[in-house]
């Protein structure tokens, strides 16, 4: 996880896959931020192949965030991932940009 300055986002990027270890680690880190209004969050999935329920419930974590004014965004789902969001319909719970660029764009346009 990074912070760069102030206005970049807040970057969390799991590795490999997120099961029920690496999803209590992801809760752990979600858990540790303190949500700000305006601030973004970035969870970029580029590098997980893999995901299950408890992979999905870490990142309802994160939910609780946008309910304090906090953006949080998931970008670069890998195919078998993207599956699950949509069998699961979380694709209409989070906002999903393709790849992270795309998210810097999105946060350095807003004022």
């Amino acid at each position: 996880m990074t912070l760069t300055q102030e206005r970049q986002p807040i970057v969390i990027q799991p590795q490999q896959c997120l099961d029920f270890e690496h999803g209590n680690t992801l809760r752990e880190q979600l858990s540790s931020l303190v949500p700000q209004p305006k601030h973004l969050w970035a969870i970029d999935l580029v590098k997980v192949n893999f995901m299950n329920s408890s992979g999905l419930a870490a990142l309802l974590k994160g939910v609780s965030a946008i309910r304090s004014g906090c953006r949080l965004i998931i970008c670069n789902l890998q195919a078998p991932v993207r599956t699950i969001f949509e069998l699961t319909q979380m694709d209409s719970v989070f906002e999903i940009y393709e790849n992270y660029d795309a998210v810097v764009t999105m946060f350095n346009a807003q004022p």
